[in-house]
């Protein structure tokens, strides 16, 4: 399990957030803090892999919590990745985030969802660095498929409606947690859209990095195309 700490000022809001972390299959709270100094404190002692950090804190801002936690040399074996979670939108705070080596920023208020996919790509590096010899040289191949976990989820392209997108999406999810995968046409049933409009979002989701295509070779005729979600 993915252990994360919480950070936000708001009660409410860390018990939000708190929820929409447990409901991601290989994560887990390992604690909620409310201030700068508090957030410090619970990456010593709880040692979590992933903060969820609030910039507006009640004693420091939260880019000052971020460098804090970057620049100690105390905490060797206690060093987070961190998703930043504001409704911070001004550039500087942005480029703050991004030069103190946030994951990801998040503008409050999200979805569910929005989170869910962050997590995800997280668990992905996770589970790309945990896989990878600690002894030996990472090959570029390596470093690609590491960097590209970071990248955001991508949105429908034009033509395509997002809420049909999530819809094909769960199909390929519940799909893949049982080992399977599923056709065009098969996908088209289950969504109740046409076979030629399933297979429009099913190759968004290849070209976006969240789904893979296999092809299945039968007697005769071309191969059919068969899709797995991958994140």
């Amino acid at each position: 399990m993915i252990k994360v700490l919480v950070v936000d000022d708001d009660f409410m809001v860390a018990k939000i957030h708190s929820g929409y972390v447990a409901r991601v299959d290989g994560f887990e709270i390992a604690g909620v803090a409310h201030t700068g100094a508090d957030a410090i404190r619970a990456v010593d002692e709880l040692r979590p892999e992933l903060v969820l950090l609030d910039i507006y804190l009640p004693d420091m801002d939260g880019l000052s919590v971020l460098r804090e936690l970057r620049a100690s040399t105390a905490r060797p074996s206690a060093d987070p990745d961190v998703i930043v979670i504001t409704a911070a939108r001004d550039l500087d705070t942005v480029r703050g985030a991004i030069r103190g080596g946030a994951l990801h920023y998040l503008i409050k208020p999200f979805s569910y969802e929005a989170l869910r996919d962050q997590l995800e790509n997280f668990r992905a590096m996770h589970q790309k660095l945990s896989g990878l010899p600690g002894d030996s040289p990472a090959a570029q191949q390596d470093v690609d498929q590491l960097f590209g976990t970071r990248t955001h989820r991508a949105a429908p392209p034009k033509g395509l409606a997002t809420e049909t997108a999530q819809i094909v999406e769960r199909i390929l999810r519940e799909t893949t947690a049982t080992d399977g995968d599923v056709s065009a046409a098969e996908c088209a049933d289950a969504a109740g859209i046409s076979r030629v409009s399933a297979r429009k979002y099913l190759e968004h989701f290849v070209a976006s990095g969240r789904a893979e295509v296999r092809l299945r070779y039968g007697g005769t005729g071309r191969p059919e195309r068969r899709y797995r979600w991958t994140r």
